[in-house]
């Protein structure tokens, strides 16, 4: 199947529903070598007059090292029957074990940033921002309990969304 470029203002999708609910992969790297995670923490929004997208990677996560490594990374969301995939993506490390070979996905490369041929909806995202989240700046000391215990903090990547792909 191809996929269509679409304006990103005008993507129908509950991404509410898309990030908690089904996940999303976050991909980065080239055809020699990438990474990907999944995900269920973010967003999509306006900042600085770009649509953006707002994503979470744990500091110890191999994926930091290839968006950090690259000025582009992806978002991939698929459909409920890639659960299992996207399941094993997270609780992996790439460091560890081939991701791409154990799930059976597809990376496509025709973008800045690799991608997958299963998913129903790509984000290309150019990074504009990124910072580690500081303890001191979280005001509810209940989601530093929750969220951080071991204190294995996030880093905030904030990407602009320079093409969004719908899978037809």
């Amino acid at each position: 199947m191809a996929f269509m470029t679409i304006d990103p203002k005008k993507l129908e999708t509950n991404f509410f529903q898309a990030i908690d609910d089904q996940w999303m992969l976050i991909t980065a790297g080239n055809e020699e070598k990438l990474n990907t995670m999944t995900a269920s923490w973010g967003g999509i929004g306006i900042l600085w007059n770009k649509n953006v997208t707002y994503t979470f990677i744990r500091e110890s996560r191999y994926t930091r090292e290839f968006v950090d490594n690259n000025e582009y990374f992806s978002l991939s969301f698929f459909g409920s029957d890639m659960m299992k995939a996207l399941s094993f993506c997270g609780s992996h490390s790439g460091r560890d074990v081939d991701k791409i070979k154990e799930t059976g996905l597809v990376p496509l490369y025709n973008a800045p940033a690799p991608y997958f041929e299963q998913a129903e909806l790509v984000l290309v995202c150019k990074k504009l921002y990124c910072q580690k989240i500081e303890k001191d700046c979280i005001l509810d000391p209940a989601i530093t309990e929750k969220c951080y215990p071991k204190g294995d903090w996030h880093y905030t990547y904030i990407g602009e969304i320079v093409k969004a792909m719908k899978k037809i």
